[in-house]
């Protein structure tokens, strides 16, 4: 008996869901209950019954089956009565479409009774009003409750209707249950009350009811006591998760501002002794070319006198050389007494000396700590009753134990202390540091990571790693134009989704991505024939049809109109799918980059070697060579929307460079550098502040460039989940959208040099 009233709202619900088997998703028919406390329809069961065994299909627990089948599983009379209470309200003489009188065709012979128009609660018989007006006037059933059909059906007698209600025998129809054998714990009728529990002590329901409810009430309340901590424990499961997730960002954060550190010092120190380099050539170029002008000078000198005298004596009569006799003597005692230079002044040559710990295969200057926390079941339950729980043990600024304070805690570890990865407060103390700063830092010679020998509590245990990059190998350092710029532009991971939807015949290839509206993307997937939407957060918002026969490739989005190259053509096509135009390129590419003008009127097309931008209406018109080679092969276009005339961004594999052109053409910068790892250079992408980020799929990883096309490093690897990027696009100016080979998408946000 339900406990509290039905309304219809909630009757609706159990008629929808609770009565509904989640086998055959059909209303219950012979509803059984599996031990588990599952309940499905009889023949559901017999159909999933195997080798005298059944699996639950929501808990998956394993039953045996009884010997006689599955019919001897509990019937569930809770559920059976739910049905005829449903089943009542919607029932009537289904082929004349109205409802009928139950007691005329028994006393008039009639083959079929009145309208009914009311409902006895207690016979569960719908009635005429003839019928209801007289069914209170026998002794049977004068107090039996009579109400109004309508009322009925709408179910405002729904709780009076279940108090009414009785459960019948399966063995005798028409007999209701009304015993409960204690010896079999067995529901009876009186018809089995006579045989076989004649002698069995039995007793009626309801008393049965108030002796056994208390048992139930207790075990509920013990399961519900376990409820409790099952859920303490889930959601102390999810917060230390999420502060696992949180921390790792932290330490994330601070790796890469300690490795940015290291790396300002460094090019710091760099500039310091390049500088004093060329400040020690420059003097001794100096005093050189002092020393060289004057011997020089000397030398002219002597030179001339010489080869005057000498031709005097050769070529000279008598007298002649007589009258020039003490002149040319004069002359060259002169030569001779004068004090010539030294040999070559002693030149300083500059000799570089390494800090001996940078070349040692041991020194770490970035190392991890790892804490596990075992949570003990009296926090659970302290958890459980007042849903917190006691802070975790002191540490450090950011939640991160330093490497100081592990050693403070192993003094055992004779080894020089890393460099603290520490995050900056403020945005001043993230400028540049000064090569004595630099060199403050650097770790003296490292032993190796050693194994704690001090004692482990109970409940932390340390282990000590190495972080170790997965990229293949870091891009070169970045070059003077960094100096004095601050911190790059660095990625925050925001989500991921697949792309793979259903009714897809093939698995994804994305060949081409662009924004679309507000926080959306176009997905062109070539292998599946499809433009497919989603929004930034993965949400999948259907498609926008394509031609028959057509594979997108590239794809770009324009005011209210969709440009793709596909085959050897390109297409403008509406949101609807209609094709307003459509222009044939060239054969001797493979694949055509598209990308929208900054104007959003207009789209650009790559064909062997140059590039063509048609208007809205389909006309040409401009059409340039990227430097004036007519042997470039752009693959991937972007425009720098920062520019005020927007220059174009492409990927040239005939030359293995990034090439950055304004609109006539003119190369303004171009990149073919080690940065490229001697890989073809793939999609490129644009942020609002003008830095580009182009793809290199076969070392999995996205590299950034300044908007001149000068290397700055990389921006995402393997170690941000890249594995073989195909696709890249830029949305809102601040998120990075990367497509995998295997169809997943990856959205990060740039994190900006203010930031």
């Amino acid at each position: 008996m339900v406990s509290q009233g039905s309304s219809p709202s909630l009757l609706e619900a159990l008629s929808s869901d609770f009565l509904a088997c989640k086998i055959c998703l059909e209303q219950l028919r012979v509803p059984k209950t599996l031990p588990c406390l599952h309940t499905y329809c009889q023949d559901c069961l017999a159909q999933l019954a195997e080798g005298g065994r059944l699996r639950c299909p929501e808990c998956r627990e394993s039953v045996p089956v009884p010997p006689t089948g599955v019919a001897a599983f509990k019937t569930n009379f809770f559920v059976n009565g739910l049905l005829d209470l449903v089943k009542a309200r919607a029932g009537g003489d289904l082929r004349a479409g109205k409802p009928s009188c139950a007691l005329c065709p028994l006393m008039g012979g009639a083959s079929a009774g009145g309208p009914a128009t009311a409902r006895c609660l207690d016979c569960a018989d719908d009635l005429c009003q003839a019928c209801a007006d007289g069914h209170r006037c026998t002794r049977q059933t004068h107090s039996h409750r009579v109400v109004d059909l309508v009322g009925y059906r709408a179910g405002w007698y729904d709780e009076e209707a279940r108090e009414r209600q009785a459960a019948q025998c399966p063995q005798h129809p028409g007999e209701a249950l009304r015993f409960l054998c204690q010896p079999c714990s067995q529901l009876l009728c009186r018809e089995c009350r006579l045989d076989p529990h004649l002698d069995h002590p039995c007793l009626p329901l309801a008393e049965a009811v108030r002796a056994r409810r208390p048992g139930l009430e207790e075990l509920l309340a013990g399961v519900d006591n376990n409820l409790a901590e099952l859920e303490a424990t889930r959601l102390a499961e999810k917060e230390a998760l999420a502060r696992l997730r949180e921390q790792v960002a932290k330490v994330v954060t601070q790796v890469e501002e300690a490795a940015e550190g290291v790396l300002r010092a460094l090019l710091a120190q760099k500039q310091e002794v390049l500088g004093q380099l060329r400040a020690h050539v420059e003097a001794a170029e100096e005093a050189a070319r002092e020393r060289l002008g004057e011997l020089e000078g000397r030398e002219q000198v002597a030179r001339e006198a010489a080869a005057f005298a000498r031709r005097v004596l050769s070529l000279g009569r008598e007298a002649e050389i007589l009258s020039l006799e003490g002149a040319i003597a004069q002359r060259l005692r002169q030569l001779q007494g004068c004090p010539w230079m030294p040999g070559p002044a002693p030149c300083r040559l500059p000799q570089l000396e390494l800090y001996p710990g940078l070349l040692d295969k041991n020194c770490h200057l970035l190392r991890l700590s790892f804490e596990e926390q075992q949570l003990q079941k009296d926090s659970v339950k302290d958890g459980a009753r007042s849903q917190g729980g006691d802070a975790a043990q002191p540490q450090s600024r950011d939640g991160v134990q330093t490497p100081d304070q592990d050693r403070a805690q192993t003094p055992q570890e004779d080894e020089a202390p890393p460099l603290k990865a520490e995050r900056a407060e403020t945005p001043q103390e993230d400028g540049a540091k000064t090569p004595k700063e630099g060199r403050a830092q650097t770790p003296q010679e490292d032993g190796g990571p050693q194994s704690s020998r001090g004692g482990r509590s109970n409940k932390k245990r340390k282990f000590k790693g190495r972080l170790k990059s997965i990229s293949r190998e870091p891009s070169p350092a970045p070059g003077p134009n960094l100096e004095g710029s601050g911190l790059l532009p660095r990625p925050i991971f925001f989500c991921s989704f697949p792309t793979w939807m259903r009714g897809d015949k093939r698995a994804p290839r994305i060949t081409g991505l662009c924004p679309f509206g507000s926080r959306e993307i176009l997905v062109a997937d070539e292998q599946n024939r499809a433009l497919k939407r989603f929004s930034l957060n993965g949400d999948y918002r259907g498609v926008v049809p394509v031609p028959e026969g057509c594979s997108p490739c590239s794809v770009a989005a324009l005011q209210d109109s969709v440009a793709f190259s596909a085959a050897a053509r390109l297409y403008l096509i509406n949101h609807s799918g209609e094709v307003q135009w459509r222009r044939a390129l060239s054969l001797c590419q493979a694949s055509h980059a598209v990308a929208a003008m900054p104007s959003g009127d207009r789209v650009a097309v790559s064909v062997s070697g140059h590039v063509e931008v048609y208007n809205m209406e389909g006309s040409l018109a401009t059409r340039f060579i990227p430097g004036g080679k007519a042997n470039r092969g752009l693959r991937a276009l972007v425009f720098l929307t920062t520019s005020p005339q927007g220059h174009f961004v492409g990927s040239d594999w005939q030359q293995n460079s990034l090439v950055v052109c304004d609109g006539l053409g003119q190369v303004v910068g171009e990149y073919r550098g080690p940065g490229l790892h001697g890989c073809q250079p793939g999609s490129v992408s644009v942020d609002k502040e003008g830095y580009i980020f182009l793809t290199l799929r076969e070392v999995n990883k996205v590299v950034i460039l300044d908007p001149k096309g000068s290397l700055l490093g990389d921006f995402l690897t393997a170690y941000h989940g890249l594995e073989k990027p195909r696709v890249t696009t830029m949305v809102d100016g601040r998120y990075l959208v990367v497509s995998l080979s295997n169809g997943t998408i990856h959205v990060f946000r740039v994190r900006p040099l203010d930031s």
